[in-house]
């Protein structure tokens, strides 16, 4: 594997951390993580998935206030390569794992530190990250976790761009991530228009749009001028919504999906997949 020999050493719980540990470790990083005696939120509210996520990592509770935790996790840190953190500076501080402290003691560590904001300190979880960014539709609360798993496939990126930086310069650093900045990013093709209401991806396209088909909807991504070609021969009607509405609406899906089979069109079924999971939700 590619990181094979590569020592991982997780503070982070929630959901960001545990999933960039997992990556890591999926692509051959030896991982401890290291949770508090209070446990992480996550394995409360989703056991489950708690459990994948840290599956082949070696789990580890340590009071890190206490004298001898603190001395187990110094221990783990002087034999790691990487060290994942999603504390507040101010906390981590506390515990002297502060980079001032840890360039000390564990000059070729390398630590990715994941935070809500550019201003570490700063409160923030998901919603409020996509809430600035612009990226949600009130009173709807946002489909998925954008922030968190994007931010966990960046401190992935940042973990190995650390890595290399330390294979030049034999010395290791901090790596950030913000999440509210990950947030911004992903709202970039809304900034620019892309995906406004009237945007070509947001509706002004009858070629790449969604639309109800005789038992649930289909979505259509006919956007490439080859694309909206074969659409065009494989329905027979002119491309605009109304034809393009009432051609759909008299099949079902899976007719659609065939015929996309058929003429290589990137249709796909519209997958509910909140209904489904609503009653295993704790909440």
């Amino acid at each position: 594997m590619p990181l094979t020999g590569l020592r991982l050493v997780s503070l982070a719980v929630n959901l960001p951390g545990p999933i960039a540990a997992a990556r890591l470790t999926s692509l051959g990083a030896t991982a401890t993580t290291v949770l508090p005696p209070s446990g992480d939120p996550l394995e409360t509210l989703w056991p489950e998935w708690f459990a994948e996520l840290h599956q082949g990592q070696r789990l580890l509770t340590l009071d890190l206030k206490d004298p001898d935790g603190a001395a187990t996790l110094d221990t783990l840190l002087a034999q790691a390569d990487i060290l994942l953190t999603s504390s507040r500076p101010a906390a981590l501080a506390r515990l002297g794992l502060d980079r001032a402290n840890l360039s000390v003691r564990h000059p070729a560590l390398c630590q990715v530190a994941i935070v809500g904001h550019a201003d570490a300190d700063k409160a923030g979880h998901d919603l409020t990250y996509q809430a600035e960014a612009g990226l949600l539709t009130p009173p709807q609360l946002p489909a998925t976790l954008l922030a968190d798993i994007a931010g966990a496939e960046r401190a992935v990126t940042e973990a190995l761009a650390a890595i290399y930086q330390r294979h030049r310069t034999g010395v290791g650093g901090v790596r950030e991530v913000a999440l509210a900045d990950v947030a911004e990013d992903f709202a970039e093709p809304l900034r620019r228009g892309a995906t406004t209401s009237n945007g070509v991806l947001g509706g002004a396209l009858a070629t790449y749009a969604i639309y109800p088909t005789a038992d649930g909807q289909i979505a259509v991504a006919a956007l490439e001028p080859h694309f909206a070609e074969r659409l065009h021969h494989a329905l027979g009607v002119d491309l605009n919504t109304t034809e393009l509405a009432v051609a759909f609406a008299a099949k079902p899906t899976a007719h659609w999906l065939d015929v996309a089979a058929q003429h290589d069109l990137p249709l796909a079924a519209v997958r509910d997949v909140g209904e489904s999971h609503q009653a295993q939700s704790p909440l």
